[in-house]
């Protein structure tokens, strides 16, 4: 039995949060941000994954022997993933604040 008093439910508003999306082609700018975010994560991959190297390395080195050439891996793998991360971090903050600013702002 439907009654005429009965109201719809409310439209709920939309999300607020940011919707990631694809750089504007005319957007030199965004596209340029877009490929340096993209060589950023590769970057930072590779860094975590040296990283993971070197742990995992030292783990098998402490059960067995710590010969030359582990402890050469190790500490490669941790000098160049070092290497990768430090700027890879900033960057990417740098990265993800500009696209924050872009979308308040409304661009």
């Amino acid at each position: 039995m439907a009654s005429d008093d009965q109201q719809p439910a409310p439209i709920e508003p939309a999300s607020t949060q940011p919707v990631a999306t694809e750089p504007d082609a005319a957007d030199p700018v965004r596209a340029r941000r877009a490929t340096v975010a993209k060589w950023n994560q590769i970057a930072t991959r590779v860094g975590y994954a040296l990283f993971g190297v070197a742990i995992v390395m030292f783990f098998v080195a402490l059960t067995t022997s710590f010969s030359q050439g582990k402890v050469t891996v190790i500490t490669t793998s941790m000098i160049i993933g070092s290497v990768l991360l430090a700027p890879a971090i900033v960057v990417g903050y740098a990265v993800k604040a500009a696209e924050k600013d872009d979308i308040s702002r409304g661009l």
